[in-house]
C-alpha cells in the first residue's frame, strides 16, 4: 500500500521551485580558469599553482591589474 501511494504522489504531484531563466552563471573556478588563460597561464593546473604561495601571489597580482583600466 505505501509503495502505491508513493508512486502516486510523484507521478501526480508538480515540481514547487523553478528553474532560473538564462545560461547558468559561472562558478569560482570557471572565473580562475579564464584568468588564466587570458594572462597566459592557460594549459597550467591552477590547483598545483595555488600551492606555491608566492608563484600564486605574483599570478594574482598581473591578474588584478589586467582587471584595472
Amino acid at each position: 500500500m505505501c509503495v502505491c501511494v508513493c508512486v502516486c504522489v510523484c507521478v501526480t504531484e508538480r515540481p514547487k521551485d523553478k528553474r532560473p531563466l538564462g545560461r547558468p552563471r559561472h562558478r569560482w573556478e570557471d572565473n580562475i580558469k579564464m584568468d588564466l588563460q587570458n594572462v597566459g597561464f592557460g594549459g597550467m593546473d591552477w590547483v598545483d599553482l595555488d600551492q606555491d604561495r608566492d608563484r600564486w601571489r605574483a599570478l594574482v597580482n598581473v591578474v588584478m591589474d589586467l582587471r584595472v583600466p
